[in-house]
This record gives structure tokens, C-alpha cells and sequence, in this order.
């Protein structure tokens, strides 16, 4: 701050204290009358001596700075993004009259359904264009998904070469380009897969193959290839046991994600296949087994079995709230009993291969989730084990080699990707073709997800996030003292909630070393030409992983969590939300604040008061307010007809405007303490900051639907009500300030 400022500060503080002393002088001279408002009388001289100081502050702080560029490569990226944005500054009032996503005005689609009784519900109006570039995940409309942010910088990670690599680091690169590297995958075609059935024994459907055991095949593809044909396992605790603080892990067993579609009837209690998609499925399955060269003249025999098969195993299948219901979860038993129960499989030869070299016993318990379908499983597999008629086909095991080919489907050709994309569109789904590059990314993020882990957190600046998760969190708790609350009760049990929370971001205790790391995956040997053998090494991997999560309590950090969440009084922000063009270390406060800060406001508005509209009456009255300057708007632009919000909508409006005040007092606060910061083209710190809001303000999150407008409004209010900005945005409701209250 200049010499000037504090001139000027020190002047005003001495012309407050003069004025009490004046006020205190007096009082011995007025009517008692007076006496009773003095305390109002102060307050208000008070208010209006903090209005003027924060107005000069704000002036001087445009006038006196020196506005210092930031240069850096990451500032040159984000001030050509900067340009190519609308500035909310110098738009027209209409600008303000879209939703998020939406390509026709808010007020035309409201009018048109008023007559019904009910209010704008947006999903309706949105159909986001995906841009055929994405811009860091935002689509054409601007709308923000922070997922496809952090895809989009963990590309940018893999893609970059820092020189000296690690081991790991290098074998993470090399799978990621070798799955990039769709022309050698192309040239291998279906042959990479067809070796690994020979590796198997071969199957009945090419009229090769060795009469393989089934347990034997069974627990080869548990342990090697992480496939699970006819039931599901993986480990955790038992909830009734950490209820009571026990933390020991279990081996869990549950039904299979079957590859045919099913069905629950409700009525009946039973699920089937769904017979409309029976069709498409047996047409999908004939074109895998066409695709690898089984004969015409009998692949439909081994297709029908495999069908057949899949329906009889689905009727035991049932959806998870059913089998809540009926207490058949977490159901204790030794392996010992459960072989008793369900014989057709070896369940202690099975178990002691996916989690080989762990010493398993028969009297060690599992946790089921499934009773009745494991017993329906084995007496299907014992059923088709004895028909003398199908020995030659072999059933049974084409089934498990046509969910090996299911597994291992990220790594086929675009032939078996184009099957499996014709077989979901005839489901109905719809859902556009991801380029490749995010698959890519997803798929390396599932084997190497540690080093992953290792190199965001590298680049990732911890203390500056850290910094403002905390600026933010104090700010928010100091709007609290602003609330007006429905009753005392309330209010203490928010302020303890709040005061409870230890808001901190999301890392590992000990973040594991590259010499760590790279014994991990000493044993891997990855080729930049071969995806599907980098692949299948990745699959025995994860049997390592199973091992543990079984003995250790490994700290799980989900390196694509883009979202906070509350762990015990731990509020926990994910590394993820830290990227460009949300944040950068080099990025002026400005951006930063504006962006991420926001962001971890609104993520704690939603988390730490989700029940805050019946708790405090601020929530309906900063709602309606902001609404009816919103009204006043609309009029301006010549689109009268204003319409009642939802409970949800004006919880929505008060989060949001809340967020971007929070962040913004976060933000001042922290000039307070560091008071140069960067710009970028010379703009000014405030103005820098709304910009930075209005970047990323449409947000592709589960609330956007309930807020009525494009929430860059919010600025024309804040502007209004603070005289912060430095110049009055083109959409201006100072005009009506006389009329409107301060929201």
C-alpha cells in the first residue's frame, strides 16, 4: 500500500476518533430523549465512514499501483484464454438473460410454461455443443467440467518430456504412447489375443483345445488377468465390525457383472435378461467370435450356449437395495463352508491364486453378498457340466475366454471397439465417442495411478492451494456472524458443525518416493509399439494391489477426485481441483481466487450447509433480492414477466452469490497481508478477479439446474452493492440503486 493510502487512513481513523469525542461531549448537553439512540446514531456514522473508507481503498488501489505483469509461460497461456472470453464488463444486459448452456432466452422458456404451475426446470434448455477442441474442459457455452479439466492436465503431464525420469515415470509415458499409438495396434488386429487363448489351452470354438481344468483356467484368469466370469471379489472391512472399531479386511464375494443386460421385476423378486436386447447381444457376440476367425458353420452353436448360459446365471442376480433389504450382505462363512454350499468351484485353489503368495486356509472366513446367486452359480455350472452333449463345445470355458476378451477390450482394435459401440447405441445409449487421447489418459490413470499420484503432486503447488482452502474456509466462517438465523438452536448447530470441520487439502501422509515407485513396477517391461502386452501386465498388477488393501492399510488417494468431501471433521479438497486454468502458482492471486477460491467457497457452502434455508432466514431473503434485481434487468432489456423461484433455486442463488462474495473478502484479505500482486494485460485486481469468476461460473455440477440465470450476473449485484469495481459494468443497476436494497 502507498505512502498516500496510508495518509489517507490515518486521516480517517483520526476523524472517526475526533467525531466520538465530539459525540461523547455532547451527550451531557442534548434531552435525555437522545440518549436512547446514540448507540444507532454511531453505528450509522460508522457504516457510513467503512463505506467511504472501502471506496477510497478501492479508488486509490487503481490509481497509486503499479500494476505488475506476470510473464510467465503459464500466465502467457491463460491471458490468451483471457482474450478470447467475454468480459461480463462490457456486455449488454441480454448477455446476462441466458442460462448456463441454454440457446434461448430464460424469460421467453419461462412465460411459455408459467401457465403450468411450475417453474423453469434448465436441463431442458441445455444441450451443450462439445467442442471439437476442448478447451480444458469447457465447451463452447463455457460451461466447466472440472473432470475433463484435470484429463486435460494430466495429458498435458504425459505428453511432456521433463528430461530425467524416473523408472516408473518412464514405463507411465511409455504406456500412455503406446496406447496412442493406434496404428500398431491396428496392424496387430486380433492376434495378440488369439496367442493368449493358446497360452490358455485354446477353446473349442477354433477346434483347438487341450481339455483344460476349469477351476485350473478359473484361477489363472483371477490371478493374471484380473477376470472374474462368474463372481466378483475384492476386499474391505466388515461395517458391523468398524462400527466397534475393529479395522480388519476381509475377502468379499459377490455376484459378477454379467455382459448381458438384465431386468428386475419388482413383483416377482427376479431378475432375467432383458429380452428386447437379446437380439443385439447374440449379433455383438457372433460378430466377436467372426472378428477372431472362429467358422462360420459353428461359431452360432457357442454363441446360443454362451447366451443361454449368461440367462441362467442372470435370474439369481438381483440389484443391491433388494439384497439390503433381505439382510443378504456382509453374510459371514469360512471358505470351508462355503465350498460345502457351492462345490463346482475350488473356492480355496481360486482364492489362494488371485491372492497368491498369501497363505489362505479352509477356515478362514469371506464376506458374501450374495448367498442365493453363488448356490444358483455352482448348480448351473455343475447343470451344464454334465451334458454329454456339449462336451466337445465347451461351454463353460468359451465363457470365460469371452469375458477375458471383455476385459481386455481397451486393447483390441477398432473392429471389437466398433461392435461393442454398435451393441450400446442399439441399447439406446448415446453417449459421443471420447477421443482417444482421454482414453488413453483414463487408461493409464487405472494401472499407474500412484505415479500419477507422484507427478500431480509435484507440479501441484500444496502450500499456495493449501493457503487459499484456508483464506477461503475463514472468510465463509466470518460471513456466518452475518446471518440472520431462524432460532438460537440453529445457529449453534451450524457454528459447531463449522467450527468443528478441519478443512485441509487431500494427501498422502507419506507420498511414496520414486525408488518406491519404481520397484512397484520393476517386474514390468513396457514397449512404446505393443499396448496389448503392456496391458495384460497391467492386469497382473492389480492382483499385487488386491494384496495390499488385504495386509495394509494403503492411503487411497483417487487422483481423478475433482470434488471435496467431508471424512470425519476432515473437509478434504482433491489435488485435482489445483489446475490450470483454475489455478496456476505463477497466475495472479486474482485468477487464482477467482477461480479455484469460488469454487472451494461454493464446494463448502454445499457440503457444510446443505440444510441452510430452513435454518436461517438469509437464504430466502438474499435470493429474492438478488432475483428482483435480476427482474430489474430484464425490464431494462425489454423482457418484463417475472416469475416465483423454488425453495431450491433461491438456496442456489444464495450459494452462489455467497461463494463469490467469500472469495472475493478471501482474496482482499489476503492484498491486505501480500499487497502487490500480478495482472494480466494490465487489468485491474478486482476486475482481474470477476473475470477469472466468469471463466469458469458455468459449472457442469448437480446443482446447476436449480440456478435461474448465468450466475456472471452476480457481478452487476456485487458492484452495485460494494462499489468495488472500477468501472461500472455496461449492465448496470446503479441506476436503480435508490430503489433496490443491498442484497
Amino acid at each position: 500500500m502507498s505512502e498516500t493510502e496510508l495518509e489517507i487512513l490515518q486521516q480517517l481513523e483520526s476523524d472517526r476518533q475526533r467525531l466520538h469525542m465530539s459525540y461523547s461531549n455532547i451527550e451531557h448537553r442534548v434531552k435525555p430523549v437522545w440518549m436512547k439512540h446514540r448507540k444507532w446514531l454511531l453505528f450509522l456514522l460508522s457504516c457510513i465512514l467503512l463505506a467511504g473508507m472501502v471506496g477510497l481503498i478501492n479508488h486509490l488501489s487503481h490509481h497509486f499501483h503499479t500494476v505488475t505483469p506476470c510473464l510467465s509461460p503459464a500466465c502467457q497461456w491463460a491471458s490468451a484464454r483471457l482474450s478470447t472470453s467475454a468480459d461480463p464488463f462490457t456486455q449488454p444486459c441480454d448477455y446476462f438473460l441466458f442460462t448456463c448452456g441454454s440457446d434461448r432466452l430464460l424469460l421467453d422458456s419461462e412465460r411459455r410454461q408459467r401457465s403450468h404451475g411450475f417453474t423453469l426446470h434448465a436441463e431442458n434448455q441445455r444441450k451443450s455443443v462439445q467442442s471439437k477442441q476442448e478447451d480444458g474442459g469447457l465447451t463452447e457455452d463455457k460451461t466447466l467440467s472440472r473432470k475433463a479439466v484435470l484429463l486435460q492436465y494430466l495429458k498435458k503431464i504425459l505428453e511432456t518430456d521433463s528430461g530425467m525420469n524416473s523408472s516408473a515415470v518412464q514405463k507411465t509415458k511409455g504406456f500412455y504412447n503406446s496406447c496412442l499409438d493406434t496404428k500398431s495396434i491396428e496392424t496387430a488386429g486380433a492376434d495378440p489375443f488369439l496367442s493368449l487363448i493358446k497360452k490358455l489351452g485354446g477353446w473349442a470354438v477354433s477346434g483347438q483345445w487341450n481339455q483344460t481344468d476349469f477351476n485350473t483356467t478359473l484361477g489363472l484368469l483371477m490371478r493374471d488377468y484380473n477376470t472374474f466370469p462368474f463372481f466378483n471379489i475384492y476386499v474391505g472391512k466388515d461395517p458391523y465390525e468398524a462400527a466397534r472399531g475393529i479395522n480388519k479386511k476381509y475377502i468379499q464375494i459377490d455376484q459378477p457383472d454379467l455382459l448381458i443386460p438384465i431386468e428386475w421385476n419388482s413383483k416377482t423378486e427376479k431378475s432375467r435378461a432383458k429380452t428386447e436386447t437379446l437380439r443385439p447381444f447374440l449379433a455383438s457376440c457372433q460378430q466377436y467370435l467372426n472378428l477372431l476367425g472362429a467358422p462360420k458353420s459353428s461359431s452360432l452353436i457357442h454363441v446360443g450356449s454362451f447366451v443361454s448360459l449368461s440367462s441362467q446365471l442372470a435370474v439369481a442376480s438381483s440389484p443391491l437395495d433388494s439384497r439390503l433389504s433381505k439382510g443378504q450382505l456382509y453374510q459371514r462363512m469360512t471358505i470351508k463352508e462355503l465350498q460345502r454350499q457351492a462345490p463346482a468351484i475350488d473356492w480355496l485353489g481360486c482364492l489362494q491364486a488371485a491372492f497368491h503368495p498369501l497363505p489362505l486356509s479352509a477356515d478362514d472366513n469371506v464376506l458374501l453378498h450374495n448367498l442365493p446367486y453363488i448356490v444358483q452359480m455352482s448348480n448351473t455350472i455343475i447343470k451344464w457340466q454334465n451334458k454329454p452333449e456339449l462336451s466337445n463345445s465347451a461351454p463353460l470355458h468359451t465363457f470365460m475366454v469371452l469375458n477375458l476378451l471383455h476385459t481386455l477390450m481397451p486393447a483390441m482394435d477398432s473392429r471389437f471397439f466398433e461392435t461393442a459401440k454398435n451393441f450400446s447405441m442399439a441399447l439406446g445409449n448415446t453417449e459421443e465417442e471420447a477421443p482417444r487421447w482421454k482414453h488413453c489418459v483414463l487408461e493409464t490413470e487405472r494401472g499407474f495411478d500412484s505415479v500419477l499420484t507422484h507427478l500431480l503432486s509435484k507440479v501441484t503447488a500444496q502450500k499456495e492451494a493449501e493457503k487459499i482452502i484456508q483464506s477461503v474456509f475463514h472468510s465463509f466462517k466470518s460471513k456466518l456472524n452475518e446471518f440472520e438465523w431462524t432460532d438460537q438452536t440453529s445457529r449453534q448447530l451450524v457454528m459447531e458443525k463449522v467450527d468443528s470441520a478441519i478443512p485441509k487439502l487431500w494427501t498422502t501422509k507419506e507420498p511414496s518416493s520414486e525408488a518406491k515407485l519404481d520397484l512397484l513396477f520393476s517386474e514390468m517391461i513396457v514397449s512404446n509399439q505393443n499396448f496389448f502386452s503392456n496391458y495384460v501386465q497391467l492386469l497382473s498388477l492389480r492382483q499385487k494391489k488386491r494384496i495390499e488393501v488385504l495386509i495394509t492399510e494403503p492411503e487411497d488417494i483417487d487422483i481423478l477426485s475433482v470434488t471435496p468431501f467431508l471424512f470425519g471433521k476432515k473437509l478434504l479438497f482433491p489435488l485435482g481441483m489445483f489446475v490450470p486454468p483454475l489455478f496456476h502458482p505463477t497466475y495472479p492471486r486474482a485468477i487464482n481466487y477467482g477461480a479455484a477460491g469460488f469454487l472451494v467457497a461454493k464446494d463448502i457452502l454445499h457440503l457444510l450447509l446443505p440444510d441452510i434455508s430452513s435454518q436461517s432466514k438469509t437464504v430466502n431473503a438474499v435470493g429474492e433480492c438478488v432475483w428482483t434485481h435480476y427482474l430489474t434487468v430484464s425490464e431494462k432489456a425489454g423482457r418484463g414477466g417475472g416469475f416465483p423461484l423454488s425453495a431450491a433455486q433461491q438456496q442456489e442463488v444464495w450459494v452462489q452469490y455467497t461463494a463469490l462474495q467469500v472469495a472475493l473478502q478471501a482474496y482482499h484479505q489476503n492484498l491486505m497481508q501480500q499487497p502487490n500482486d500480478t495482472s494480466l494485460s494490465g487489468i485491474s485486481y478486482t476486475r482481474l478477479f470477476f473475470r477469472s469468476f466468469s471463466q469458469i461460473n458455468c459449472e457442469a455440477d448437480p446443482y446447476r439446474d436449480s440456478m435461474p440465470f448465468k450466475p456472471s450476473f452476480l457481478i452487476t449485484v456485487i458492484c452495485a452493492k460494494y462499489n468495488l469495481c472500477p468501472t461500472s459494468p455496461q449492465c448496470s443497476i446503479q441506476t436503480k440503486q435508490n430503489s433496490l436494497q443491498a442484497c
